[in-house]
């Protein structure tokens, strides 16, 4: 099967072929996280995808690089992509500021992209936790389709330094109001010396993305022994500006929200507008130049154009008068294709929020 390298060809393989597949998955999860015994625990995994369904959506996209084997990976997708996002609704909504707490739960994430890991109790910190081994389950289910790969153990590296990053980022966001910025000070200094330059809460950004871990592994279902090569490529050209992008998108239109909720936003760490939509143009620039050695480059740049279209799509950017107004610039920045992914985006949303 081809890559699709148009926007019409891309669009109608997405609804054909990912979103259908993404959605069965996620009523499969659904009917495992019913069955999970701590009503806390329940109330946050069927929360993380009522609301965040849309992240399993877009990550699938990705599959569409797996050739045959993508209903595979739309199946590893969505279990990582629900892995994640339930840890962020326990570390987001929960009572604990205990960063080892939050490590521990963390753990999973990396366990998940390490086949023959043993499962830990990633709740131990958290006192009499029982989810009925839905967790636990979910990491399975991606060493259950990593082993399989003859490429894992050439991509491990490169998965786990991309999770390491996002894991420290849970981390450090979630504890004490008054160590979170101090932590991901001290975090950035580590590692400044091997970025472009950016600010920490740049590179904040650029880590906390699952693109780059879903990038590489759709290819390693397809292309096997070329990922040797083509790992250090996907890496690079997708950490830090394409992941960079997508999270500072996801930031933009959550502003609101996150202030309402005391959650940590980094667009807030601008010290203007300006800049702000200064930095956003230069990552669009530095995402689209990063791409250019890669493989199927169109298919790339359609989800840099993608991320725009359907982020600023989002309802939560017509309730915030300054969202909305940047938000047209950014559109209108994105050109013909941003403007496509938009208008699609709008629509799919308004549609699957009235069923």
């Amino acid at each position: 099967m081809a890559v699709p390298a148009g926007p019409l060809t891309l669009m109608s393989q997405i609804y054909r072929k990912v979103l259908p597949d993404v959605h069965r998955e996620l009523e499969r999860w659904k009917k495992k996280a019913d069955q999970i015994p701590d009503p806390e625990l329940r109330r946050q995994a069927h929360a993380s995808m009522e609301t965040k369904a849309f992240h399993c959506e877009g990550g699938a996209i990705y599959s569409l690089l797996a050739g045959d084997k993508r209903r595979e990976i739309i199946s590893f997708i969505v279990a990582y992509q629900t892995i994640s996002d339930y840890l962020d609704n326990l570390c987001d909504r929960s009572t604990s500021l205990d960063p080892e707490d939050f490590r521990c739960l963390h753990q999973s994430m990396l366990d998940a992209l390490t086949p023959g890991a043993v499962h830990s109790d990633y709740y131990r910190f958290r006192g009499s936790c029982s989810d009925g081994g839905y967790l636990s389950e979910l990491v399975a289910t991606c060493q259950h389709i990593l082993r399989r790969m003859d490429a894992w153990k050439t991509i491990h590296p490169s998965l786990l330094e991309l999770a390491g990053f996002y894991c420290d980022l849970q981390v450090h966001k979630h504890v004490e109001k008054d160590q979170r910025v101090p932590r991901l000070i001290a975090w950035f200094k580590k590692y400044r010396d091997r970025l472009p330059e950016m600010s920490w809460y740049e590179f904040a950004a650029c880590s906390g993305s699952t693109l780059g871990i879903f990038c590489i592994v759709s290819y390693a279902a397809a292309r096997g022994d070329e990922m040797r090569t083509l790992t250090g490529t996907i890496r690079n050209s997708y950490f830090p500006w394409v992941q960079g992008l997508h999270i500072l998108m996801d930031y933009f239109v959550d502003q609101e929200e996150d202030k309402r909720e005391g959650d940590l936003n980094f667009c807030n760490y601008y010290g203007s507008e300006e800049e702000m939509m200064k930095r956003f143009n230069y990552f669009i620039e530095e995402a689209d130049d990063a791409i250019d050695n890669m493989p199927d480059r169109r298919f790339h740049k359609m989800i840099n154009r993608g991320l725009l279209g359907i982020y600023l799509a989002d309802k939560k950017v017509a309730r915030q008068k300054n969202v909305r107004i940047l938000a047209r610039k950014l559109i209108r920045r994105a050109g013909g294709s941003g403007m496509f992914f938009f208008i699609n985006g709008w629509v799919y949303r308004r549609l699957r929020q009235s069923i």
